[in-house]
């Protein structure tokens, strides 16, 4: 399929705004620092910026706390970086600590700006900033607060216990509580914002603004080159986070009955990080399975690496559906290259597939069905 995006992709906002606003927008970790929210956060606020806007960006960085300009020239944003370190995420009370923390830190760098804004626009990510910005807000600045909700928090912490414990009822009460509070929510999907339907928060509140793709891909691209140890063995590339929201059995045992039935036909590009990343590694290699490793690209090399998967892997267990979406989908999309998504129907990664990628070049496994990652793969990537 040929590419066809050539131009930078750009947010569908539909929000009618009087000329000139001071708008302040709020994230967690800001480029170059890996984060699909502070890419897409810094792209949205350079859109507003051009569009007339006075913008100001707040988000973490894990090397240095710069403002990159006091005085911004007309047409850019004045991005604050916020420095943090990052913590344990396999220890529930240094991610507790860390994001009690952090969202200290982020509020106090971002309230003189708050304080003279029009419009505050804050994200899903750091979890549970809301608890912070919106008691804040009520006390002292009476801003219109729009919560851009990347994942939803606690509810994607909920989805990883089998049994609920009390006090995470507790917080989620309390968050419900606070998201009553906020003038605007943005869902960055329909099926969010079915979700935020399902809470009691009233249409009239909601808005759906999607990510674009957070690159470009210029017609005379050329491909990231492949690894030698690929010879010709088709990529099937998974870019970006791998953790807990992500499928990643369903894949794995379908892969391995693909590859029985075809060897050397195809090989895992794994270009990831996240709790899960290590583990389908590992896996990998204790069954023999051919994988290669390797870290996310720098933001200005991903549309080459994009374009030289063979196929895209997409993933979502099904209890963070409307919870959490891929924002990869976007650029995988925008690739025009083959996609194979292992999650359910109900989720707007299969919605976004289904309507933009041609139907020979799109398949949709539910989570569980082996045999249908290995037809999939077998559809996908014909010899």
């Amino acid at each position: 399929m040929a590419i066809k995006l050539t131009e930078s992709p750009k947010f569908v906002d539909t929000t009618v705004r009087p000329a000139g606003q001071k708008i302040v927008l709020i994230c967690d970790w800001l480029p170059p620092d890996f984060g699909a929210v502070g890419q897409y956060t810094l792209q949205r606020g350079e859109q507003l910026a051009r569009e007339g806007h006075e913008v100001t960006v707040v988000g973490f960085s894990s090397q240095t706390a710069t403002l990159e300009s006091l005085e911004q020239p007309l047409g850019l944003p004045k991005v604050l970086r916020v420095r943090c370190g990052t913590y344990d995420k396999n220890s529930l009370i240094k991610r507790a600590f860390w994001t009690l923390n952090a969202n200290i830190k982020l509020l106090r760098v971002a309230r003189a700006a708050i304080k003279g804004a029009d419009e505050v626009i804050f994200t899903g990510s750091p979890p549970y900033f809301l608890h912070f910005i919106v008691p804040a807000n009520l006390l002292f600045w009476r801003k219109t607060l729009v919560y851009r909700i990347t994942d939803f928090h606690p509810e994607c912490l909920m989805a990883e216990f089998s049994r609920v414990p009390i006090w995470l009822k507790a917080l989620y009460q309390l968050t419900l509580f606070w998201r009553r509070r906020v003038a605007v929510f943005e869902a960055i999907g329909e099926d969010q914002k079915a979700r935020l339907q399902a809470i009691n928060i009233p249409l009239t509140q909601i808005r759906v603004v999607r990510d674009p793709a957070p690159v470009a891909f210029a017609a005379n691209l050329i491909p990231k080159a492949k690894p030698d140890t690929f010879g010709h063995a088709r990529a099937v590339l998974y870019s970006g986070n791998f953790g807990v929201a992500h499928d990643d059995k369903t894949f794995l045992d379908g892969y391995a009955e693909f590859n029985a039935r075809y060897p050397g036909r195809a090989k895992l590009w794994l270009n990831a990080v996240g709790k899960k990343a290590d583990l389908i590694e590992n896996a990998c290699n204790v069954a023999n399975l051919p994988i290669l490793r390797s870290q996310p690209v720098p933001l200005h090399q991903l549309p080459a690496l994009l374009i030289s998967a063979d196929l895209h892997l997409i993933t979502l267990r099904d209890a963070f559906v409307g919870f959490v979406l891929p924002s990869k989908v976007y650029a995988c999309i925008a690739s025009g290259r083959p996609i194979l998504f292992v999650g359910s129907a109900d989720s707007d990664v299969h919605l976004l597939c289904s309507t933009r990628v041609p139907a020979e070049q799109y398949r949709r496994v539910d989570v569980g069905d082996t045999q249908g990652v290995a037809s999939a793969l077998d559809a996908l990537l014909p010899e």
